[in-house]
């Protein structure tokens, strides 16, 4: 069934009779003006009045800064009267730090008096703030920012053909730049340009992307990435790169038209210091689309009800921008243990089951990139088949992988004497080394040669080697048990090499026969045995 949009659903919310609709949105005279729209096409038509706390009603200035006045007349209107009520910005009344129980009260009342009759009171506000007492009785609504045929339609509208200086598909880009920006930063944008320059070009594309990115970072949970890193900044994991690289069109019309569906997302597992972040950096590089990271950690409010409604806000700006990536960083340690924790009364699970339900159901062309590093804390449904359209396990590097990844950091930092390094060497003895810990073994090689006043050599890089603890040795029984997980078929290996390479056959066998003793209940996901927890490394 196709989803409807906001005017349909507004539409068939009113048709219905339902009593009170909250509407959550920045841009209050567009939405105003849909609103209007909608409230002419109902039969009957319904006639719109508009009320805030300063002005009272704006049709006859009554019940100004007397909110519970407003809503009494309201109640007492003319049943007979096809109506629709537009309050603004109710949301700070309605928080649970100041809520008012004679407002809840009054609206509870409006709900059993208008439920049977053509009147509608709207709700809106830009920020979502509901109690408890009303949840069950009030509609909630997003109103969308504008689509492309939309912000065509600003930009002819506000641009004079001659101040439109495009040629090709360079307006068809600054349409898709202007995605995820409401109508008023898009003219605040693009007056500025006309301001300096008196006329639009290829240049400004570049100007709209910058105040985008600005419009992120003031959400504080999300960040605008330009990621240098490609597929070459990676050494081994060619499964991987070879399945990236099969989806490098997925966006495209093309694949639209061969029927392909797009690509829902990734989720990386594996080791610390691997490079999991990298892998998300060179997608975006590699698929030539703009890269968000969300920090999940940021999302949770200390305010009632703020965690799910930055949720939604992350969810609209990323299908705003969409095609994008959004690269969810360590997500175990969001939602780690989350079956188990009630201290935050829910808001967990509700902002962990709003992100799995747009997952598995969104439409948008959005590729979600989740990082994680320990398996055991992961909730079962974030692993189930339609979240993701596959789960990659990335081991500890080969030798042939550890040998790419020494030349790759000695090219960055000695790229003219690279030949005088003994390669074969060092990945021999770096068996329990991730590729983090490779690249700090050559910084701290390079930190001694410097001490000497010399360049660096390859005994350098060895006895640093030889003084470094890997994470390997140090957390053995855990890294011996995530390989001995991936074994089992729950992840496709990342490489193309063994998946224990560096682990003790008898550790790894012994992991495994003990998780598949616990499999026997097939009701339920496979429960994996507590282990201790690692501490953060930076990855490579």
């Amino acid at each position: 069934m196709k989803p409807l949009n906001f005017q349909e659903e507004l539409s068939l919310l009113i048709r219905a009779k339902c009593p009170i609709i909250y509407v959550v949105t920045w841009e209050e005279e567009r939405a105003e003006k849909t609103i209007a729209q909608v409230a002419q096409e109902c039969t009957p038509p319904r006639q719109t009045l508009y009320y805030d706390l300063v002005r009272g009603f704006e049709h006859n200035q009554e019940g100004k800064n007397n909110l519970l006045q407003a809503l009494q007349i309201v109640e007492n209107s003319d049943r007979q009267t096809a109506t629709i009520y537009i309050f603004r910005d109710l949301h700070r009344r309605l928080a649970t730090q100041r809520l008012d129980e004679i407002l809840v009260r009054q609206l509870r009342n409006l709900y059993r008096s208008f439920r049977n009759s053509r009147k509608t009171l709207i709700l809106l506000s830009p920020l979502l703030e509901m109690p408890s007492e009303l949840e069950e009785q009030v509609s909630v609504l997003y109103f969308p920012l504008p689509e492309t045929t939309e912000i065509r339609h600003i930009i002819e509208q506000m641009i004079p053909p001659e101040q439109l200086r495009m040629e090709g598909n360079s307006l068809g880009q600054l349409v898709k730049a202007c995605m995820g920006m409401t109508r008023d930063r898009i003219c605040h944008t693009l007056s500025k340009s006309i301001v300096q320059k008196h006329f639009l070009n290829e240049s400004d594309i570049d100007r709209v992307l910058l105040e985008k990115q600005k419009r992120i970072r003031q959400t504080e949970f999300l960040e605008f990435f330009t990621p240098n890193e490609t597929l070459d900044s990676i050494g081994g994991l060619d499964n991987f790169k070879l399945w990236l690289m099969q989806r490098q069109q997925a966006f495209s019309d093309e694949a639209r038209a061969f029927g392909l569906p797009n690509p829902r997302g990734v989720l990386l597992l594996g080791i610390q210091g691997t490079g999991k972040s990298l892998c998300a950096k060179a997608i975006a590089n590699l698929w030539r689309l703009p890269l968000l990271r969300l920090d999940v950690g940021r999302l949770f409010g200390s305010l009632v009800g703020q965690s799910e409604s930055r949720t939604r806000q992350t969810i609209q700006l990323a299908e705003a921008l969409a095609p994008c990536i959004l690269w969810i960083d360590e997500i175990d340690k969001a939602f780690g243990g989350i079956a188990n924790s009630m201290g935050d009364s829910g808001t967990s699970q509700r902002v962990l089951g709003t992100l799995l339900t747009w997952m598995q159901e969104k439409s948008s062309p959005v590729f979600v990139v989740a990082t994680a590093n320990n398996i055991n804390a992961l909730p079962p449904e974030l692993l189930r088949k339609g979240r993701f359209d596959e789960l990659f396990f990335i081991n500890l590097p080969t030798y042939a992988e550890r040998k790419e990844i020494f030349l790759l950091h000695l090219k960055r930092f000695r790229p003219m004497e690279i030949r005088n390094f003994d390669i074969d060497k060092m990945a021999e003895i770096t068996k329990e080394f991730s590729g983090a810990e490779i690249e700090q073994a050559i910084v701290e090689g390079m930190y001694r040669a410097f001490h000497e006043q010399r360049d660096v050599m390859t005994s350098d890089i060895l006895a640093a080697i030889k003084d470094t603890y890997p994470l390997a040795s140090t957390a053995r029984e855990q890294i011996s048990f995530m390989q001995a997980w991936a074994t089992q078929g729950r992840a496709r290996s990342a490489s193309r090499g063994e998946f224990a390479e560096i682990s003790d056959v008898n550790v790894v066998e012994s992991a495994t026969k003990s998780a598949l003793e616990k499999s026997k209940n097939k009701h339920r996901p496979l429960p994996l045995p507590p282990l201790p927890q690692l501490k953060s490394n930076s990855e490579s």
